[in-house]
């Protein structure tokens, strides 16, 4: 077998079809596209959701809803991410993002108690979960939240 032996299975394609080749070929004169209008005419496309006139969808529907410009995202850390890179000590957000764990220092990060921790942690972080805060402290660690406030992210 080789590449210039090889041909499409029977039936699996058809020959092209010729408009306009006269009234017996049953594609003539208009060659299918009926009489005038805008559909007869060559790069004829309506937009997709041209709706003929009538009020379209998208002017139909209310408004809903409203976006926060001043809305905090917080960068989420559990307890199984700090007890999976075995961290120990004083844990900060320079601290988070040298382990891999968040992306930036200037968003601010919370702490969430998915997972168990046994090494006692001093956690200073912005934001801390009430299920993360005493899981640590039963640890025996040390938990500091709201630290320089949420940052203002964008």
């Amino acid at each position: 077998m080789k590449l210039g032996n090889l041909s499409p299975p029977q039936g699996a394609t058809s020959k092209k079809k010729r408009l306009g080749i006269g009234p017996g070929s049953g594609t003539g004169k208009t060659a299918g596209k009926g009489h005038k209008g805008q559909r007869a005419r060559s790069g004829s496309k309506r937009k997709a959701w041209f709706e003929g006139g009538q009020m379209p969808l998208q002017q139909r529907l209310p408004k809903v809803g409203f976006n926060n410009p001043f809305r905090v995202t917080y960068q989420i850390v559990n307890l199984d991410d700090l007890a999976s890179k075995e961290l120990s000590g004083e844990i900060t957000p320079e601290v988070l993002k040298t382990a891999g764990l968040i992306a930036s220092t200037k968003r601010p990060v919370k702490i969430l108690g998915r997972g168990e921790i046994s090494a006692p942690l001093q956690i200073r972080v912005q934001a801390i979960s009430a299920a993360a805060a005493k899981k640590i402290l039963a640890a025996g660690g040390q938990v500091e939240a709201n630290i320089g406030g949420a940052a203002k992210t964008g």
